[in-house]
Order: C-alpha cells, then sequence, then structure tokens
C-alpha cells in the first residue's frame, strides 16, 4: 500500500507555520501541510507507524517511509492482518493511493527488489543503465556508483574486496586516476549487478552453512542453506556480507577474525 501525498498528510501546527513560509512578491504564504522537501519530514512521517507497534513486532509488516507491505503466510492470516492494519490507518485518517496499491499478490517489486516468500532478488530494470555507464571519471561519479552499488551488496559475494580500489579513490588524499585494477573492479561490479543470484529466503527446519573468509584486508561471510533438488543436495545462497578491516583490529590474530567474521 502507497500512502496518498505522503507527507502531506501530516498538518504544519499553527506555532510551526512561520518557519516554512514563502515570501513572494504578491504575499507570504505559510504551509499547512508538511511539504516534500524538509530536512526532517520523512522521519516525522515514519513516526506515524507507531500506530502499528504489534504489527511490526510480529514481523506482519514491513514499512519504508510511504509504503506499507503485508506479509503473511496463509489467506486467512493476510485477510486477519489486513484489515487490522486497515482499521487503524482508518481509525488515524491516513488515506491511501488505491491505484498504486496492489493486493494479495505472491511476488511484488519493492526497494529495487522482486520479492516473494520464496526468494529475493534484484529487480533488472532498476539495473538495467548501470550496463550502459562508463567508468566514473571524478571522485563524485565514483561515489554515486559505489552508493548504487552498495545498495545490493547483500546480492555481490566479497563485495568489499572487488570494490575495495574503487573506495580508494574516494579517500580524501588520494588523487583521481584510472588504472587496470580500477576498470576491472567497476566492470565486475557493474556485471555482478546484472547477474546476482536469486536470494533463498531462510527456511529454518533446514540446514544452514556458513563460509567465512578474513584473509587479506577485508572480512566476508555466507550464508546458504542445503535445498534437495532432484535428490540432490544443492547450496543455495541467502546472504552475502563483507567488509573492509578496521586499523585497530588488523593486529588481531588468525582465530580472533575468523570470529570477528562470525560476529
Amino acid at each position: 500500500m502507497d500512502a496518498l501525498k505522503g507527507s502531506h498528510q501530516n498538518v504544519v501546527t499553527q506555532r510551526e507555520r512561520k518557519y516554512l513560509r514563502i515570501i513572494v512578491h504578491c504575499g507570504v504564504y505559510e504551509y499547512l501541510r508538511m511539504p516534500f522537501g524538509i530536512k526532517n519530514a520523512p522521519s516525522h512521517f515514519q513516526r506515524m507507524t507507531e500506530i502499528f507497534p504489534e504489527e511490526l513486532s510480529e514481523g506482519w509488516l514491513i514499512i519504508y517511509i510511504d509504503d506499507i507491505i503485508v506479509c503473511s503466510k496463509t489467506w486467512e492470516e493476510h485477510m486477519y492482518i489486513l484489515s487490522r492494519v486497515l482499521t487503524k490507518i482508518q481509525s488515524v485518517s491516513m488515506k491511501i493511493s488505491l491505484k498504486k496499491c496492489l493486493f494479495v499478490f505472491k511476488e511484488l517489486k519493492a526497494r529495487g527488489h522482486v520479492v516473494s516468500g520464496l526468494s529475493l532478488v534484484i529487480d533488472k530494470k532498476n539495473v538495467a543503465e548501470v550496463l550502459l555507464k562508463p567508468m566514473p571519471q571524478n571522485k563524485k561519479e565514483i561515489q554515486s556508483f559505489l552508493g548504487f552499488a552498495g545498495y545490493y551488496r547483500q546480492h555481490i559475494k566479497d563485495f568489499a574486496s572487488i570494490a575495495r580500489p574503487l573506495y580508494k579513490l574516494c579517500d580524501k588524499d588520494t588523487v583521481f586516476e584510472v588504472t587496470a585494477d580500477r576498470v576491472k573492479a567497476f566492470e565486475y561490479l557493474r556485471q555482478a549487478l546484472t547477474t546476482a543470484p536469486l536470494l533463498l529466503m531462510p527456511d529454518f527446519k533446514m540446514t544452514f552453512k556458513i563460509y567465512i573468509d578474513a584473509s587479506g584486508d577485508d572480512l566476508g561471510a555466507a550464508l546458504y542453506q542445503v535445498q534437495i533438488i532432484n535428490d540432490k543436495p544443492v547450496e543455495r545462497p541467502i546472504f552475502f556480507i563483507s567488509r573492509q578491516i578496521k586499523p585497530t583490529e588488523a593486529r588481531h590474530g588468525a582465530s580472533q577474525m575468523k570470529c570477528l567474521c562470525l560476529f
């Protein structure tokens, strides 16, 4: 579900309107509703979700600012949760945009992903333009690319290690220079975004496997689950995580580094 006009649903109190004045040649105007672009508008709107404490704690809802996703395992459970949520929405006079709502779908697109009860995969349409982009030519462009790629890092094994040459370009004292290893890292990440594997939703009744790597200058871990496909056990990825080793962590021994990976 999508909250209609987002922040505009929040009324600006009489006391606060003076801070949102607009002075033009024909007079002075004040916002009566929260406008878009105000620094704390998203967090203020997010606080409206406090009307769903139980639903959030039970894992029935996923909320990101003005997007509300209802999660369930059965039809009956879905109808029950949906009824509760809509009742609470009505009780606070919140409005939703029906043309942007999807009800009772087994799969949907959300926050750049295609989500179902079985898997999580990158929305190909969201990353299609990445293949057309050339190697960034300045720090601002490389930061923009890393921000975009980093959003999907859970889909890319050893992301931190692969992206290390590009992150070095963002250092304050580093002169921006396009080298072979940096071009290779960029092209690998660009391709990885469009070929990333489907991530399995965990089944807590099945066996899990964790692989860790604390070699080099980065920490990495991968969570897999064993599925039986055609009578054979097959490992399917659930989550990849990695980051660079901090200077204070570099003094740790091998065993401590492996424990840090698990942590």
